[in-house]
């Protein structure tokens, strides 16, 4: 996590006086879970937020896939479930629809706040559409996302800039959006590989973004190859681009 969400601007300033710190001084604290499929990237996200008596934030558990999850948030009651989008067992959205039941408590609901690689319009739509409160990708910083599980915490919605006009864009419309059956080959993970090949990543570039090796990414690539039924990675790119996935 390296880039704030919004450089230099009064929310940068406003969390780094209200974020890390601000927390413990105002007596605040929260509850909260980690849910994501990298065990490294858990601890790195502890180790930068979970210092309660600094942030005021408690990591009370952590999860590595979908049944794990539920497992533990419905063990701890936390207030607030940093959740990744793509998990194994069938994703972020599938935890917050058997988690529905404490998101709809109307004594001490716990809220999801989405933390993920992904900045894909169909990923964000796809979790606020199941319940999350908000989108912030993983190059946030520590003190932001702080900030942002509080104001999660307090049942304010929050993104990351620009992935707030994917979600009105989304609502604004009455239209269902078409359905792509070549994309819908794809799992997830094989259309994050994509949208980054196509971005012009090199593969030692994706295993690093995506905490996964350099022959896993070959694998993806593969497969993605053979489901679109195309030859190499330029013929990749313009696929991507014709469908604006870049």
């Amino acid at each position: 996590m390296s880039d704030a969400t919004e450089e230099g601007g009064p929310a940068e300033t406003d969390a780094r006086r209200g974020g890390e710190a601000g927390g413990a001084e105002a007596g605040r604290r929260v509850r909260v879970v980690l849910v994501d499929d990298h065990r490294m990237f858990r601890t790195g996200v502890q180790a930068e937020i979970g210092r309660t008596e600094r942030t005021g934030v408690e990591v009370v558990g952590e999860a590595a896939d979908v049944d794990q999850a539920v497992t533990v948030i419905t063990a701890t009651r936390p207030e607030v479930v940093l959740l990744d989008v793509h998990l194994p067992g069938g994703g972020g959205v599938e935890v917050l629809r058997r988690c529905a039941p404490l998101m709809a408590d109307a004594e001490n609901p716990v809220r999801f706040l989405a933390l993920s690689v992904s900045d894909a319009a169909e990923d964000v739509i796809g979790v606020i559409r199941g319940g999350a409160r908000g989108y912030v990708t993983k190059t946030i910083t520590g003190t932001d996302l702080v900030d942002s599980i509080f104001r999660v915490q307090e049942g304010d919605a929050v993104f990351s800039p620009r992935l707030a006009g994917f979600v009105l864009d989304a609502f604004a419309s009455t239209d269902a959006a078409p359905v792509d059956e070549d994309l819908d080959r794809l799992t997830q993970r094989e259309r994050e590989v994509l949208r980054l090949i196509a971005r012009g990543y090199a593969y030692k570039e994706i295993a690093k973004q995506l905490y996964i090796s350099v022959k896993t990414v070959e694998s993806h690539v593969s497969a993605v190859l053979r489901k679109l039924q195309l030859s190499n990675r330029h013929e990749l790119t313009r696929w991507a681009t014709a469908r604006r996935l870049v």
